[in-house]
């Protein structure tokens, strides 16, 4: 396994798992699998690509402080040394290598474009360490531009960059650093790294051990990210500060006033069900945005939405993210422009619905109360969870299959049960639940999860939406107030289905802080009546 030994990597996973070292290294060796078929897959590409024809060059750039960048260039059929293109660059994923983006390199060479592809540092045969898109990778995607000014009949004035996952958030964060990229494509990244990874100030477990692992097997972590990442799994309070300083660093609404002022044309895209990234992140940075921008959301987990596309198969988010590129690096009027700049695809019919803005998805919305006072006893997992990293929302993808739990069978002891009355039309859920509710812990430290079902006539709920939340430094027996935001969602309640809101303490999604013993109750005060509210439009 390269840089680790295996014993090490059970040892992390096993303390990132908060009780469940089981689920956790299950979790490791499908998403180890996963990300090897797709590494292995891609790799595939490479000797047809190269044999086709010879646009492809496999080049080293010299990146920041000197290291080597393994890079490839695609050039346009017709270039004959005369004519200047437009330059689009594609920084790797996390984990994978620089020939990841082959087949969409050549289908945007074959439109006129030079593009430039490349393993960030760390990764593969790149050199330095992983740094987690910190100012040396941010550094480094200037670089690259340099380079191909220099060493490519790139367009200086018409430069572009995309990527999915690490790329993207990679992509964005160079845009905002650099004046001279016009357009950016981000699929399934990130804006704000720590509302990803530690929203409700909870750590995402299998999400950041899955990342964990990769970054273990084909790359090398440096020494700052893995005091990070033994801070992250052994819940360190004293080392919060520097966990959200790092974060920020890395995250690119640190710097919207600086991406706003530059102006690059932003395109985001993103899954419903991503459970590395998830979409309430680049929706709420989508609305402060001031240049040219489009959001996109689809069925999915973590590049699900993408990967079709990097075997060069008929994909939509990829020819979405060619519409941009041509409409803002090339001035096409193939209007994308005038399209609604929202899109999304609802989980349960599939078809597209387009908005004129964020706020406007989830403008509509109905409460149901959540009546009565309610304890439950906190450290056992009531058998309602969010899932499986990667594979859960995979499932909902491709055969409309999201986790599931018989809600009358939920045990009350550790879970609280509220439903609404049965519909009699259908529902469309669009954009984001909110909880809202008063909260009294019999200790100081505590973690709830949250969860939205569609229930239907035999009790069976099926999973719309889900957060979770942790709170330290409370006063035993002193009630609080919490609002919590539910992970957005485009999902269809069908009529004579209800919904129900269930909340327990434990999911292995998450790392939980609930003390032995400890009970959370749930109220509804008079003067400031508990309730879930849902964006709900009827069909």
């Amino acid at each position: 396994m390269g840089q680790r030994s295996a014993e090490h990597l059970r040892t992390r996973w096993r303390r990132s798992s908060a009780g469940h070292p089981r689920t956790a290294l299950r979790t490791a060796a499908a998403g180890a699998l996963s990300a090897t078929l797709i590494a292995g897959g891609v790799l595939g590409l490479a000797p047809t690509a190269q044999a086709a024809d010879g646009r492809v060059r496999f080049v080293d750039i010299t990146g920041d402080g000197g290291i080597v960048l393994k890079a490839n260039v695609v050039t346009p059929a017709d270039s004959d040394g005369t004519r200047r293109y437009p330059l689009i660059v594609l920084p790797t994923s996390w984990g994978l290598p620089q020939v990841e983006y082959l087949a969409q390199a050549r289908r945007l060479a074959d439109s006129g474009y030079v593009v430039l592809t490349y393993n960030v540092r760390g990764f593969w045969q790149s050199g330095g360490e992983i740094e987690v898109a910190g100012p040396s990778d941010t550094a480094d995607a200037s670089r690259v531009i340099d380079w191909a000014l220099a060493h490519t009949p790139a367009d200086a004035g018409h430069i572009g960059m995309a990527g999915v996952s690490y790329g993207a958030g990679i992509s964005l964060l160079a845009a905002a650093h650099d004046p001279r990229i016009k357009a950016v494509t981000a699929l399934s990244g990130w804006a704000d790294l720590i509302d990803s990874i530690y929203s409700g100030r909870t750590q995402h477990a299998q999400a950041t051990a899955l990342l964990d692992v990769a970054g273990a097997v084909t790359g090398r972590e440096s020494a700052e990210l893995k005091q990070v990442l033994s801070d992250f799994y052994s819940s360190n309070l004293s080392r919060e500060p520097d966990l959200l300083a790092w974060g920020k660093k890395r995250s690119v609404a640190t710097y919207l006033d600086q991406l706003n002022k530059n102006g690059p044309a932003v395109m985001l895209a993103n899954a419903w069900g991503d459970t590395i990234f998830p979409a309430n992140q680049y929706a709420d940075f989508y609305e402060k945005l001031t240049g040219p921008k489009r959001l996109e959301f689809r069925p999915g987990d973590h590049a699900t939405a993408e990967l079709t596309g990097l075997f060069g198969l008929p994909n939509d988010v990829w020819t979405d993210a060619g519409r941009w590129f041509d409409r803002y690096l090339k001035g096409v009027d193939n209007g994308i422009d005038r399209e609604q700049p929202v899109e999304l695809k609802s989980r349960s019919t599939g078809g597209y619905e387009g908005y004129p803005d964020w706020k406007s998805v989830g403008a509509a919305t109905r409460k149901f109360a959540l009546a009565g006072t309610t304890t439950i006893h906190t450290n056992v997992d009531s058998g309602a969870d969010g899932g499986i990293v990667l594979l859960s929302s995979l499932l909902d993808q491709v055969a409309r299959v999201p986790p599931m739990a018989s809600i009358p069978l939920l045990p009350r002891r550790w879970a609280a049960v509220w439903q609404s009355e049965k519909y009699a039309t259908a529902q469309r859920v669009r954009g984001t639940a909110v909880l809202h509710t008063t909260v009294t812990p019999t200790k100081e430290s505590g973690t709830l999860v949250a969860y939205l079902y569609d229930v239907g006539p035999l009790g069976l709920g099926k999973l719309v939406s889900n957060a979770p939340y942790t709170f330290h430094g409370r006063t035993p027996g002193e009630p609080f107030g919490l609002d919590l935001d539910l992970f957005s969602t485009a999902y269809d309640v069908p009529a004579g289905h209800r919904l129900a809101l269930v909340v327990d303490t434990v999911d292995p999604l998450y790392i939980e802080h609930n003390p032995s013993g400890a009970q959370l109750t749930f109220s509804s005060p008079a003067d400031d009546p508990s309730y879930v509210s849902v964006p709900l439009r009827e069909q």
